[in-house]
């Protein structure tokens, strides 16, 4: 496989971990959770699902994660065989298979048995780390086509990418930790999704018209929700301002400055799903937005580690 069919399956599958997302919140959102039933992989004890809208979601959310397997499978394979072999990309690949593998897992544990919205937030946490892998692999590919192009001897080992500056390795430190917390306030975000508690904070920028509410009920979920997104835009406006001032990389720059626009969007589209909470048929597609944005965001926190990572053991 040449680099440039590589590029574009890894991006096929990127693209695909994506929908995966996307239908999982649009189960979750339209209570289509048991559209199903409780069989699992088929639906009602059929292949081809009743025609209602429930069931239609949830087996539409499972044929999507089919198809994806079988590409994040053939990204894996099609790594794994190239020559020169690259373990950063068997790495990524492997990771997207086997977060692909234990997200399934999940949701066939989920529709066969009860199960608690902790495990399920933790369930799109798994989707999301997937869907990173998948990301940072086809930014691997990227620059795997572009060193081939160029005619470097050994492209599966570059890395580091043309005019690359070395950066500190406390640069790396802070990316890894923005990442992990940006992680922590994902999965709240999800629990709270998940528990239809997203009503215990009526209004915006205040919850229930105070700085601090009430904390009782749906509304203490809620509120640290908030309180936790408010400390994610601030620790990356700080790490915005310290990769500017510790980095002379253009890249690092420039994946700091999307990170920071990123969250900026992510405070705006909360504020959308605030404005839409009474209104089921838009809360549907704000709350994808939100989705999509957070999960963009965290993608650029991991690229933004990693290559830190890489460019401080130059």
């Amino acid at each position: 496989m040449t680099a440039k069919r590589f590029r574009i399956l890894s991006l096929l599958s990127c693209i695909g971990m994506l929908l995966v997302l996307l239908a999982g919140v649009t189960v979750t959102n339209t209570g289509s959770g048991e559209g199903c039933g409780t069989d699992w992989p088929l639906c009602h004890g059929k292949f081809i699902p009743a025609y209602t809208l429930e069931s239609m979601i949830e087996y539409s959310h499972r044929f999507v994660t089919g198809i994806e397997g079988l590409l994040v499978l053939a990204t894996f394979v099609f790594a794994f065989m190239m020559r020169p072999r690259s373990r950063e990309a068997l790495w990524y690949s492997g990771g997207a298979l086997a977060f692909t593998v234990v997200q399934a897992i999940l949701g066939m544990m989920a529709v066969i048995w009860p199960t608690s919205d902790a495990v399920m937030a933790i369930h799109f946490g798994i989707s999301m780390i997937a869907f990173s892998f998948t990301w940072l692999l086809y930014a691997w590919a990227k620059r795997y086509e572009k060193a081939q192009a160029e005619g470097e001897p050994n492209p599966a080992a570059v890395h580091l990418g043309t005019g690359a500056a070395r950066v500190p390795a406390a640069l790396y430190k802070w990316a890894l930790a923005v990442m992990a917390y940006c992680y922590v306030v994902v999965y709240i975000g999800a629990y709270v999704r998940h528990t239809s508690t997203a009503g215990g904070c009526i209004g915006w920028p205040l919850c229930n018209g105070e700085i601090v509410p009430e904390l009782t009920g749906a509304t203490i979920p809620a509120f640290i929700h908030r309180v936790a997104a408010v400390l994610l835009f601030f620790a990356i406006v700080a790490m915005f301002l310290y990769v500017r001032k510790a980095s002379g990389s253009r890249e690092l720059n420039g994946i700091a400055a999307s990170a920071l626009g990123l969250v900026v969007a992510q405070i705006l589209s909360g504020w959308l799903l605030t404005v839409t909470l009474h209104n089921e048929d838009v809360y549907v597609f704000t709350a994808l937005l939100h989705t999509i944005i957070i999960c963009i965001l965290f993608n650029a926190l991991c690229l933004l580690a990693v290559r830190a990572y890489q460019l401080s053991r130059r």
